[in-house]
Order: C-alpha cells, then sequence, then structure tokens
C-alpha cells in the first residue's frame, strides 16, 4: 500500500473523489452540449455542479460520518465550507460579472492585438451551487458509511 495512502485521512479521499468526479461530470456535459470533446473544462471554474461546493460538502460530509455531528472538526469544516460556498457564489460571481464588462469595453475601446481576454466563467449560480451540494451529498455520504 502505498504510503501516502495511509497517511491521507479518508474524508480527504472522499472530498478528492467528489471534486474529480464533479469535474469529470461536467467535462462530459459540456463536450455533450457543445458536441466536441472540451479538455478545459476538466479544469476550469464555473458550470454545473459547482465543484467548489461539492469538494466542501464532501469533506464536511466525511467528517460528520466520522467524527460526529457534535464535533469541532465538524463545525470547522461545516464553517470553512459555508465561507468557500459563499465566495463561489457572491464574489466570484461578481468577478464574472465584473469580468463581462472589461471584455464589452475593451471589445468597444481597444484595437484587438491591445486587449486583454478576460475569463469570464468564474463563478456560480444558486443552482449550480445547490447542485454540487447535492451531488457531494449522492456521493459521499454512502462512500463514508461504507469506507467507515
Amino acid at each position: 500500500m502505498p504510503i501516502m495512502f495511509v497517511i491521507l485521512p479518508k474524508s480527504l479521499w472522499i472530498a478528492v473523489g467528489v471534486q474529480v468526479i464533479s469535474q469529470v461530470f461536467k467535462f462530459l456535459q459540456r463536450s455533450i452540449l457543445e458536441k466536441r470533446l472540451s479538455w478545459r473544462n476538466l479544469v476550469t471554474f464555473g458550470g454545473m455542479p459547482s465543484a467548489h461546493s461539492a469538494f466542501v460538502t464532501a469533506l464536511a460530509t466525511a467528517i460528520a460520518v466520522y467524527a460526529g455531528l457534535g464535533s469541532d472538526l465538524f463545525g470547522l469544516s461545516a464553517v470553512f465550507g459555508a465561507i468557500v460556498i459563499f465566495d463561489a457564489y457572491k464574489l466570484r460571481g461578481n468577478v464574472e460579472k465584473q469580468a463581462k464588462i472589461l471584455n464589452r469595453v475593451q471589445a468597444q475601446v481597444l484595437l484587438p492585438q491591445d486587449r486583454l481576454v478576460i475569463n469570464e466563467h468564474v463563478g456560480h449560480t444558486f443552482p449550480e451551487i445547490v447542485a454540487g451540494i447535492v451531488f457531494a451529498l449522492v456521493l459521499a455520504l454512502p462512500a463514508a458509511l461504507l469506507w467507515k
């Protein structure tokens, strides 16, 4: 058995697994919608489901199973998760809106060679956040219960 597998806690393995599965899901979903393999979507931000929400929800869920809902560790993971989810929704959502405006202004004002294309797909909508949370609960809860 590799040493890293022994060192990392099960809750982290579950969270990373859910993160990877949610990114692959986004990749497949966008590839189908775009009718071509969309490799960049394996590592991009934004989209359905929110991989950020899925990751922190999976971590908190696994910790709840292993340490209990009344544990300080679960409390810490719940607060950490809430901050990440809020950031993905509000802060990065606003960054996304600003990027769209800046790209439009640049297109109107600057020559093409002087433009800096800013990534517009960085935030999450409320449904994407909820989907990430549900996605994580559906995957992480059974995984944590089975791997107890």
